[in-house]
């Protein structure tokens, strides 16, 4: 069992604050996947504060926010975060900054990405004891392992 996991399974409360991170402006191939990560979060009853990121009509919404005020709210939602769930199978400049800020302040992250992805060797081979890694073929088997990553799978 990570280290990451063990960290998550202390966790009492029954809801976690979860940052979801997701690709924006790097494509939006993988939305279907992104709706389906944030709807199940929101089913168990997690604070999902990104949940807006899987919404069709994200682009719409973010495009009317200057780039310091996201910058600002989404730090500050990192840094309130319990956890980051990241789905990298669309490659993301922000995605990654979203990453390596979480890994700095301690948090654990899940990166989640659908096979056959070319996802970056800077979080394939990364080894920061709170980062882990999942390969799904298809979108249940990615919520299950959330569920395990979560320590829900022992609830």
């Amino acid at each position: 069992m990570s280290r990451c996991r063990r960290r998550i399974e202390v966790w009492i409360a029954a809801h976690v604050n979860i940052y979801f991170s997701c690709s924006l402006t790097g494509g939006r191939n993988d939305e279907a996947v992104y709706g389906a990560i944030v709807a199940h979060l929101l089913a168990r009853g997690h604070d999902v504060p990104t949940a807006h990121l899987a919404d069709p009509k994200v682009m719409d919404l973010e495009k009317i926010v200057e780039p310091a005020e996201i910058y600002a709210r989404d730090t500050a939602w990192i840094e309130a975060c319990d956890a980051v769930i990241a789905e990298v199978s669309t490659p993301s400049h922000g995605v990654g900054y979203e990453i390596a800020y979480a890994l700095g302040l301690g948090k654990p992250v899940l990166c989640c990405f659908r096979r056959g992805a070319r996802v970056s060797k800077m979080i394939t081979g990364n080894d920061s004891p709170g980062l882990e890694l999942l390969e799904y073929a298809a979108a249940d088997r990615a919520l299950a392992a959330i569920d395990e990553f979560l320590g829900e799978d022992r609830r």
